[in-house]
């Protein structure tokens, strides 16, 4: 008896396994531009982590990879997003002709993009203006210290950062920068989303991030898309040397937690 109850389990959870196998969902991206950059890699590291995720899940995510020149291969009925690494111009032309899905923009900082407030353009690295008031807010602090912004740095260590930047290390044996942090962040907030809401269709996942997004993406701070598509986000400051001095919004001129403080902080403005 104890055999045959054995033998029937044994059946039994083949059968959900197997199961689960012929219902795996798969989710695929579209990447838009060089395969050699950070860019890219950054995303590469988001679908490794996401797949490590969607193994117990039953999602299967896959990485296509286009030219900016090659972009009538793209099918829009089988990727749940793209992903752009190239130029404002291929930005612009990915959000026109694929108006149902989210574009994300992971390496332009032109703030014309932001200004336009297009309805599919989710812009996940930090704007030029976004940059520049980071530093002005600085120099506010600290009138003789010259510095830099940045969407991300390899030293940063808080919010479980470090070990991010040592996972990407380890992978590609080079430090992250912001736009290997961006393209791992593009990946990341959509795969979650997928993973969280069930959201397997294009225009419904671009509803979400538009309207539903709450990220943190190891930087401490629920991070969500403004109006004009600009992903709120705390910035990192370098010095002349390379070394991370500190972040912003810089306390002490502005809340640490204004993040709207930094960039166009909506259409409206």
């Amino acid at each position: 008896m104890n055999t045959l109850k054995i033998t029937i389990a044994a059946f039994i959870f083949l059968g959900c396994v197997t199961a689960g196998a012929v219902e795996k969902t798969e989710i695929n991206f579209a990447f838009i531009g060089a395969t050699d950059g950070n860019a890219y890699d950054g995303v590469a590291q988001g679908i490794h982590e996401a797949n490590l995720q969607g193994r117990f899940l039953g999602q299967n995510y896959t990485l296509h990879e286009f030219s900016a020149d090659n972009m009538d291969a793209i099918d829009p009925g089988v990727f749940i997003a793209l992903i752009v690494a190239t130029n404002a111009d291929d930005v612009r032309q990915a959000g026109n002709r694929f108006k149902d899905h989210a574009v994300l923009n992971v390496a332009v900082h032109d703030d014309a993009l932001r200004n336009e407030c297009s309805s599919n353009l989710l812009h996940v690295i930090p704007s030029g203006r976004m940059l520049a008031d980071a530093e002005a807010q600085w120099l506010q602090k600290s009138p003789d210290a010259g510095v830099t912004a940045s969407g991300w740095h390899p030293d940063f260590v808080k919010f479980a950062a470090r070990d991010l930047n040592k996972r990407f290390k380890k992978r590609f044996s080079r430090p992250m920068d912001q736009y290997a942090w961006a393209g791992w962040a593009a990946v990341k907030m959509t795969s979650d989303s997928v993973a969280r809401k069930d959201l397997t269709d294009p225009a419904g996942l671009l509803q979400y991030l538009k309207t539903g997004l709450s990220f943190d993406g190891q930087k401490g701070l629920d991070m969500d898309f403004r109006d004009t598509g600009q992903l709120r986000q705390l910035l990192l400051m370098v010095d002349p040397a390379g070394d991370l001095v500190g972040e912003a919004p810089v306390r002490g001129v502005v809340a640490p937690d204004d993040v709207d403080s930094l960039g166009l902080a909506s259409c409206y403005n």
